[in-house]
């Protein structure tokens, strides 16, 4: 078990978390960014990036509007990513698609628990502010700043150690999914390209276009014709 890759996990997790709600936010905690960088630091690559195309598709097409709090779509990244490249090292045969099916299918329902997190901290942060808001009236900028900061970590610590228990949990998994029939695992595979064309679907939809449905039509198709061009020349 990789230990390191563990605690990796859980510092770009908290490090995107952050960036997401309170700072800087240039884009990182984007699906597709979030999820590829997991993969890199966790040593697979692939796993992030086609994890991440399929997530930012997903959650372009499902975005909400005005004042509705939206599923929180980068913890969902950081940990279908962080888990997919677990899996394959724990199995030692390297990233698949049945594995990145397996890791979306058991980890995409974090945008919705992230969600509820993020109504819960966002009373925290609101007290904070508050609280920082009078010691700025009252001439304490110090008292003001620390009370800031203070509202960082909560996001740092619970979703970081949510994206370290998914990498943790994929350690664990990887050896059972080796158990499965060669016919299950074959379907999963070719699950990848299926869920990915649904994503590019929703996301044409979410568009709102006057021709949404035929750009999701198109989409779809475009993205699974993509994914398994690059399946058949992998297994050239």
């Amino acid at each position: 078990m990789g230990w390191t890759q563990v605690l990796l996990a859980g510092l770009w997790g908290g490090v995107v978390a952050v960036e997401r709600k309170a700072f800087l936010q240039a884009m990182l905690s984007r699906p597709l960014v979030s999820a590829t960088v997991m993969g890199a630091l966790l040593g697979d690559l692939r796993a992030g990036l086609y994890v991440g195309m399929l997530l930012e598709l997903f959650y372009l097409g499902t975005a909400n509007l005005g004042a509705a709090l939206p599923e929180n779509d980068t913890v969902s990244a950081t940990g279908t990513a962080a888990a997919a490249a677990t899996m394959a090292a724990a199995t030692g045969a390297g990233s698949t698609q049945a594995l990145w099916s397996v890791a979306v299918l058991l980890f995409i329902a974090l945008g919705r628990l992230g969600r509820y997190g993020d109504r819960l901290l966002e009373g925290y942060m609101a007290r904070l502010a508050r609280v920082a808001l009078a010691s700025a009236e009252a001439g304490n900028l110090s008292r003001a700043v620390r009370q800031n900061l203070w509202g960082m970590w909560p996001h740092f610590l619970v979703y970081g150690g949510v994206s370290a228990t998914c990498a943790l949990l994929g350690f664990f998994l990887g050896p059972l999914l080796e158990r499965l029939p060669l016919d299950l695992l074959r379907g999963l595979a070719w699950a990848f390209p299926a869920m990915a064309s649904v994503a590019a679907a929703l996301a044409a939809q979410g568009s709102h276009a006057r021709r949404a449905p035929l750009y999701a039509s198109l989409g779809a198709t475009v993205v699974t014709l993509a994914v398994i061009l690059v399946m058949l020349q992998e297994r050239r």
